[in-house]
Parts: C-alpha cells; sequence; structure tokens
C-alpha cells in the first residue's frame, strides 16, 4: 500500500512558477503528475520511471521539470512560465514499472493522492 500526499499548490500570475510536492509512504516504482481542470478529462502531465527515465505532455515540454529524491520518498513538480491554461487540480500518482509510452496514462497507476489546486491567472 502506498500512501501519497501533495503540497505546494496556489495561485500564481501568469509567467510565475510554482513547486509541488508529493510525499510518499511506500515503497514506490513509476510516479507521475495529473491534472484536471473542471469539465475535462484527467491529464497526464508528467511522470518519472523507476529507472529516473521522465515524459512530459507536450503542452509543458520545457516548462515543468519532474524529478525525485528517493532519499526522502519525495517527487516534484517544477512549474516555470505557467499560464491560465495550466490551472487544475494536479494529482500525484504511483504504479508499477512500464514502459514510457505508458507513463503518462491514468490506467497504469494504482495509487492516487488527494490533489492540490494550482490557479494561474492573467
Amino acid at each position: 500500500q502506498v500512501h501519497l500526499v501533495e503540497s505546494g499548490g496556489g495561485s500564481v500570475q501568469a509567467g510565475g512558477s510554482l513547486r509541488l510536492s508529493c510525499a510518499a509512504s511506500g515503497y514506490t516504482y513509476s510516479m507521475g503528475w495529473f491534472r484536471q481542470a473542471p469539465g475535462k478529462e484527467r491529464e497526464g502531465v508528467a511522470a518519472i520511471g523507476y529507472y529516473g527515465g521522465t515524459t512530459y505532455t507536450g503542452s509543458v515540454q520545457g516548462r515543468f521539470s519532474i524529478s525525485k529524491d528517493n532519499a526522502k520518498n519525495t517527487l516534484y513538480l517544477q512549474m516555470n512560465s505557467l499560464r491560465p491554461e495550466d490551472t487544475a487540480m494536479y494529482y500525484c500518482a504511483a504504479g508499477p514499472i512500464v514502459p514510457s509510452y505508458q507513463q503518462l496514462a491514468s490506467t497504469t497507476y494504482d495509487y492516487w493522492g488527494q490533489g492540490t489546486q494550482v490557479t494561474v491567472s492573467s
């Protein structure tokens, strides 16, 4: 069993930055960040595999960076150059080792956090 707790969300102006954290209890393999805006489907944003490989959705490539501190068992998402369209509830997820092409699929993940809200104003 894995328990995930996100933090770091908030309200920023366009162009600003936020850093999300996800503290995990239990052993983790693949981990990812997802987001869901009102009226939209949950979207995979970034993922990091067990061996450290990273995957990003196209709209955040070059702006967001995912990392993991294995000693602290904590996942991070550094978000720079934020845009209003990045506004959403952001969720941390943990799952098994999978190929990179599956890392942004929500069905890959077994464990989810409660979410943290990110709001970007123009």
